[in-house]
């Protein structure tokens, strides 16, 4: 499966999504390795297979294996994170909560096999995905703090929503 097989078992109802997905190859503020993590990061983040292998398909020439695993790990930790710091930012008494320590291991943070701009950029995409607005924020710090401009941030959230709109119209019934 590819992207453009994918772009052809799109409904009518989601045609936009046909055209936007050319976001992804098309990008200009992103490497190609960011730009197909984070699509990759999309794909695992709406817990879509399908649109995952067609990603992984199209990305293996810019996304060498060990950034490939940097992006589903940068979904997995982000798929704990967000629930966790979702919780505590959202409790009337996050003071308490946020206080307390998280006991969550993130070592794939520390040490996530590729460049740390790409890695933040990707937990920023799931991030999105998720609607953890503390995550968010942070790894939107995090990436500018690491030399990454506010057009990076613009587009990989851009590529995140485009993936993850494709997911959701693949899932919905005819």
């Amino acid at each position: 499966m590819t992207i453009d097989a994918l772009k052809d078992r799109l409904p009518d109802h989601a045609k936009d999504l046909r055209i936007n997905l050319g976001i992804i190859a098309g990008a200009t503020a992103l490497t190609p390795q960011q730009a197909w993590g984070t699509a990759v990061v999309a794909a695992v983040t709406a817990r879509s297979p399908e649109v995952l292998a067609a990603v992984l398909a199209d990305a293996a020439p810019h996304l060498p294996p060990e950034a490939q695993t940097a992006a589903k790990g940068a979904a997995a930790i982000m798929g704990m994170n967000n629930v966790y710091y979702r919780f505590v930012h959202v409790m009337g008494d996050a003071a308490e909560y946020g206080a307390m320590p998280a006991r969550l291991r993130m070592q794939i943070i520390g040490r996530p096999g590729v460049e740390h701009l790409d890695f933040e950029l990707w937990c920023l995409a799931a991030s999105a995905i998720t609607g953890c607005a503390q995550c968010v924020q942070s790894h939107e710090q995090a990436v500018r703090g690491k030399g990454g401009t506010r057009e990076m941030v613009h587009e990989a959230v851009r590529i995140a929503a485009v993936v993850h709109g494709v997911a959701l119209a693949l899932a919905t019934p005819a």
